[in-house]
């Protein structure tokens, strides 16, 4: 599969590299531990590679002065995941629930 700009992107939020391009919508980035995403525009800019046809740059570990400019979308929670925490023969139980907090991103543009 060829991509016309393809970039591989780390960010704060965890230690993924993530495939992108220009135009992809990215869903569950966690936005507790980005700071900025409260904004309307966010740039990240640790990239580890750019891609562009034939031409491919890597960096050690990050391509220098490589940006990605992304736009917010949505802040909201995910699903409820429900934790039940039981021990038998005791009378424990513990019911919590859980909804996690995402970002929704829009890639804008990728430079080198």
């Amino acid at each position: 599969m060829l991509y016309n700009s393809l970039a591989f992107n780390a960010m704060k939020s965890g230690l993924d590299g993530l495939a992108i391009e220009q135009k992809m919508i990215l869903h569950n980035l966690a936005n507790y531990e980005t700071p900025g995403f409260k904004s309307k525009s966010v740039t990240f800019d640790k990239v580890l590679a750019v891609i562009d046809g034939d031409k491919a740059t890597f960096g050690t570990p990050v391509v220098e002065g490589a940006k990605v400019e992304a736009n917010v979308v949505k802040n909201g929670k995910g699903k409820k995941i429900i934790v039940f925490k039981y021990k038998p023969k005791k009378g424990y139980r513990r019911k919590q629930g859980h909804r996690q907090p995402y970002t929704k991103v829009t890639i804008g543009k990728i430079s080198v």
